[in-house]
């Protein structure tokens, strides 16, 4: 049994219970809150665990010791990578429990250090705050990572975060060399490849957020370098305090 794309946070974890039903009622709605923001995001499960552009989740009769693993190290061979301390100690105890109730278990695992975020991160106060932004639900698609992948939250359509920008004025003003202009069946369209092969072409349309993703046999498709479009276009959900938080998370778990 295979738990393909299961897009959340992990750690190693250790034992404990919940003290009443009621507990287990509110760990299981936070759950469903972080689930939501981090694993129903469009691109991999769907809402309440349902089949989506990965596997659904629900009633799939997984047991505890399956999804712990899951969450802990991750599928070889699939999409779904280990996502060791991106979420804080309670969302993560939440989220698991959560997807447990899904499969008919009433089950919460105790986990480690609030201030954790893996690896012997410890993060500040302030990057605990763009922790959060970084994947904020309220935004929908506008937030950060609905493009970049860090520490196992969001989706990687951009390459990985290697240097992160001085300031809040570099961050909006990112450079994006990669973004191509392409014209697929008469439309122009600001493009970002990840293949470009003899028998196909994929890449992801940035016209709007989310971005699209083509597929295109290459004669279909006309290139021209460049393109009109700009990072601060997709950062205008964010205020210069939250970016600021932001930028204080990128720095404390984006290796140089």
């Amino acid at each position: 049994m295979r738990l393909a794309w299961f897009a959340f946070a992990s750690v190693a974890l250790a034992s404990g219970s919940l003290t009443s039903a009621q507990n287990l009622q509110d760990v299981v709605k936070q759950g469903e809150q972080v689930f939501n923001r981090s694993c129903a995001t469009g691109y991999c499960h769907g809402l309440k665990g349902v089949a989506a552009a990965a596997p659904r989740l629900a009633a799939r009769g997984f047991d505890e010791a399956y999804i712990e693993n899951a969450v802990s190290r991750g599928l070889p061979g699939t999409s779904m990578a280990a996502f060791s301390g991106s979420l804080s100690r309670s969302d993560l105890r939440a989220v698991i429990t959560y997807v447990a109730n899904l499969n008919g278990i009433v089950y919460s695992p105790a986990v480690p250090s609030e201030n954790s975020n893996g690896a012997g991160v410890v993060l500040s106060a302030e990057a605990s705050r763009g922790r959060v932004l970084f994947s904020d639900p309220l935004r929908s698609f506008g937030r950060c990572s609905t493009c970049h992948e860090v520490n196992g939250i969001g989706t990687p359509v951009a390459t990985p975060i290697a240097t992160v920008p001085a300031d809040v004025q570099a961050l909006r003003g990112l450079a994006t060399p990669s973004v191509r202009t392409a014209i697929l069946n008469h439309e122009a369209m600001p493009a970002l490849v990840l293949s470009n092969g003899s028998r196909e072409i994929v890449f992801y349309d940035l016209t709007t957020p989310p971005p699209v993703r083509h597929t295109a046999q290459p004669d279909t498709v006309m290139w021209r370098d460049g393109s009109n479009w700009k990072h601060s276009s997709v950062a205008g959900s964010y205020n210069d305090a939250e970016l600021n938080l932001i930028l204080a998370y990128l720095r404390s778990v984006v290796q140089p």
